[in-house]
C-alpha cells in the first residue's frame, strides 16, 4: 500500500472532504491521528463526537486511527496534537491542514470579529500545526534522521482568483497559497514537501450557495463527492512524492489540474524616474500585453 505506516494528521477530518482524507490514508496503509474539533460549519460549538466516530470506523474496517478534539489554531494545543500522534505511533510524516470555517458576507458588510474567526482557524491553523511538525522533523534532520515528510495545505479557488461575498475566506486562502511557497523553500533541506489543493466537492461549507449544482446524481459517476478529492492528498503525503513541492493542485470530480501561479507579466522601462503624467499611457500598453486575468467568482 502506498502509505504503508505512515504516520498521518488530518485536521478538520470529522466530516466532509477531511473525513474522506482520513479514511482514505488508513486504506492507504497509514496511521491516522482524526482531528476535528466538532464545531459546525460557521466555527460555533464544539464535541468529540465527529472525530471519535470516524476514528472508530476507521478501527472497523480494519484500519489505524485515533481521535483527537485539539484547537488546531490555539499554539499549545497544536503542539499536544503533534505529540499525540508521535507518541502515540512513534513519529509523523504527513501534516494535512483541512480545517475551515465560512463566514459569507460582502466586504462591506463584513465585521473585525467575521474576519478573526476566519483568519484564526485557517491561517493561524495552518501556522500552528505545521509549525510544531516542522520543528519536530528539523530536530530529527539535525539528529541524523533525516524524515521523508509531507504538508499537503488546503486553499481554494477563491484564494486564487477571488470570490464575490467572500473576502475573508478568499484572502485566508491566499495566504495559505503563499505559505506553501514559503514552506517548500524552506523546509527542503529537512526532507519535507509542501503542497496545496483548491478542492471543489460537496461539504459543510458548499451546501448552502451551490446545494443545486453540487446534488449527488441519482445514478452515474458523482462529480462532486468529496471522496474525489482524496487520492491526489494520499499520492502527496506517500514517498513516492517526494520531488513534487511548491505546487497547487485544483481538484473536481476526475479533473486534477496544476495552477500556474504568479509570474513577470510585461514591463515598462525608462532610464529615468517616472512622470505622473506618464503612467496612463504605461499601464494602458501593459495591460493590452498581458493576458486576461481570470474572473472573480460570483462577478
Amino acid at each position: 500500500m502506498i502509505c504503508e505506516g505512515r504516520v498521518v494528521i488530518v485536521t478538520g477530518a470529522g466530516a466532509g472532504i477531511g473525513r474522506a482524507h482520513a479514511e482514505a490514508f488508513a486504506a492507504a496503509g497509514a496511521k491516522v491521528v482524526v482531528n476535528d474539533i466538532g464545531t459546525s460549519g460557521a466555527g460555533e460549538g464544539s464535541s468529540d463526537g465527529p472525530a471519535t466516530r470516524v476514528a472508530e470506523a476507521i478501527v472497523a474496517s480494519g484500519g489505524v486511527a485515533i481521535a483527537s478534539t485539539h484547537d488546531i489554531a490555539d499554539w499549545d494545543a497544536a503542539g499536544a496534537l503533534v505529540k499525540l500522534a508521535i507518541d502515540t505511533f512513534g513519529g509523523l510524516d504527513v501534516v494535512v491542514n483541512n480545517a475551515g470555517i465560512l463566514r459569507d458576507r460582502m466586504f462591506v458588510s463584513a465585521t473585525v470579529d467575521e474576519w478573526d474567526a476566519v483568519m484564526r482557524v485557517h491561517l493561524r491553523g495552518h501556522f500552528c500545526v505545521s509549525r510544531h511538525a516542522g520543528g519536530y522533523w528539523r530536530n530529527e534532520a539535525k539528529a541524523g534522521r533525516m524524515p521523508d515528510a509531507r504538508i499537503i495545505n488546503t486553499s481554494s479557488g477563491a484564494g486564487i482568483q477571488g470570490s464575490v461575498g467572500q473576502a475573508a475566506y478568499s484572502t485566508a486562502k491566499g495566504g495559505i497559497a503563499s505559505l506553501t511557497l514559503v514552506q517548500a523553500a524552506e523546509l527542503r533541506r529537512y526532507g519535507v514537501t509542501s503542497n496545496a489543493i483548491a478542492p471543489a466537492a460537496r461539504t459543510r461549507m458548499t451546501e448552502g450557495p451551490f446545494a443545486a449544482m453540487m446534488q449527488k446524481p441519482e445514478d452515474g459517476f458523482d462529480a462532486w463527492a468529496p471522496e474525489n478529492i482524496s487520492p491526489l492528498v494520499v499520492w502527496l503525503g506517500s514517498t513516492v512524492s517526494a520531488d513534487v513541492t511548491g505546487r497547487m493542485f485544483e481538484l473536481q470530480g476526475g479533473t486534477i489540474r496544476l495552477m500556474d501561479g504568479w509570474h513577470p507579466g510585461p514591463d515598462a522601462t525608462l532610464p529615468r524616474r517616472w512622470q505622473p503624467a506618464e503612467i496612463g499611457d504605461a499601464v494602458a500598453s501593459l495591460i493590452a500585453q498581458a493576458a486576461t486575468p481570470a474572473p472573480v467568482y460570483g462577478a
